[in-house]
């Protein structure tokens, strides 16, 4: 669906909260159809970004190294 979201977890660097912002926002941009929402929306999709941030924080966090 996402072609462009480049995979976050590396084996040799912890990702950083720049990189998953960046995925955030470009992940909720490409679900609602908006590069930039209009005010009536603004809240909700920054808050879309933000809970989709966590989302990613918590996986990434979470995940077994090997």
């Amino acid at each position: 669906m996402c072609r462009s979201i480049k995979q976050l977890r590396q084996p040799d660097r912890p990702t950083t909260d720049q990189e998953i912002e960046a995925a955030a926002l470009q992940f909720v941009r490409k679900i609602s159809g908006y590069r930039v929402p209009s005010r009536a929306n603004e809240e909700t999709f920054n808050r879309a970004v933000a809970e989709v941030a966590a989302a990613t924080r918590q996986l990434l966090e979470s995940l077994a190294v090997k």
